[in-house]
């Protein structure tokens, strides 16, 4: 038998990083798996996106978000592993076997599942040869703004990460239009008036419906959209074309047939805002558990994984304090906090 851990968190996304440092910071031995090769999960998608609602702390990029995540996570020197997919797990004796699709297996005493929504493989624009523009001028994600700074952007898709961006291209860019095939955008409310105030022009009951490429066959220069309601269409010249259809989600990983757990919408697991789920040894964390009064913030994800490693503390050890010691009394970062101001009064 490979080593036995004392919980093996699968997910590297905030509610997976969170939970590693918190299960380091309540002495337990932990693992973390990830199936992608990159930690940090959906904040990847957005890297140069301001995150403003995580309590105590200033707008921060995504990008340098993760990285402050990732090297929270390693405060306790977790083994962590990437592209390491697992898809079974089942229970032998009092130990969970995790399986892996490379054919390896993981021990464990607990599991903490989060895995979030299953956000893999953007949905792709169905139309016939709009694979071939994606490494020039058909975007799936905005990696970088700069890219877009004086262009003329259409963007496909009238959800939360669809207006973000119109909101965010709109002062650099030349004109930013987006087109949605419903008659009402999907985002906040607060977000879609930004983005009107901000000069976005929103087009509903409309889609692309043909893209045309420039002289050497190796951009998009014209776009076809259609609007469903009116049966009319019209043709304009674009630099950019940005398609947010959602994602497509990945099966989930199985679970034996003894540890079924309930779901909600056949995928996001039903438990406690303590983390517990019905099965004793699995717990949950961030948005792939659900329960009465969830929070689908950051700020109700690092709860979530506070709870369900205090959880797993309790159950491994009965006798345990439910709930950690404040950071400011905690003995296990007294000589990390000495280090620290050591530096900083040098």
């Amino acid at each position: 038998m490979q080593h036995l851990y004392d919980v093996t968190i699968i997910g590297g996304g905030p509610a997976g990083l969170y939970s590693a440092f918190y299960s380091g910071l309540r002495g337990l031995k932990t693992k973390l798996i990830e199936s992608q090769q990159q930690l940090g999960g959906k904040v990847l998608l957005y890297p140069e996106k301001l995150i403003w609602d995580i309590g105590g702390h200033p707008p921060v990029l995504g990008e340098q978000f993760v990285k402050q995540l990732i090297a929270q996570a390693k405060t306790f020197d977790p083994t962590i592993l990437t592209g390491t997919k697992v898809d079974f797990i089942e229970r032998q004796d009092d130990i969970f076997v995790l399986h892996t699709t490379q054919g390896d297996k993981h021990y464990s005493k607990t599991v903490l599942l989060a895995v979030g929504g299953g956000i893999i493989n953007p949905q792709k624009l169905s139309l016939e040869g709009a694979e071939k523009y994606e490494m020039t001028n058909l975007h799936y994600t905005v990696q970088s703004y700069r890219h877009f700074v004086d262009k003329e952007i259409i963007i496909s898709g009238g959800g939360n990460a669809a207006i973000d961006w119109a909101v965010e291209l709109c002062p650099i860019a030349k004109n930013v239009t987006v087109v949605y095939r419903k008659d009402k955008l999907s985002a906040h409310e607060a977000t879609i008036q930004e983005a009107l105030d901000a000069g976005v022009k929103i087009e509903c009951h409309t889609t692309i419906s043909k893209l045309t490429a420039n002289a050497d066959k190796t951009a998009i220069q014209l776009v076809t959209c259609e609007n469903s309601k009116t049966k009319q269409s019209y043709t304009r010249q674009i630099d950019e074309v940005i398609v947010s259809h959602g994602y497509n989600r990945e099966a989930s990983l199985e679970l034996d047939q003894s540890l079924t757990i309930p779901k909600k919408n056949d995928y996001y697991f039903e438990g406690k805002a303590t983390g517990e789920t019905v099965q004793p040894g699995i717990f949950a964390a961030g948005d792939i558990l659900t329960f009465e009064g969830k929070i689908n913030l950051l700020l109700g994800t690092f709860q979530d994984a506070a709870n369900a490693v205090n959880s797993i503390k309790t159950y491994l050890e009965p006798t345990a304090y439910r709930h950690g010691v404040v950071s400011s009394h905690n003995e296990v970062f007294k000589e990390k906090n000495r280090s620290i101001i050591e530096k900083q009064l040098k």
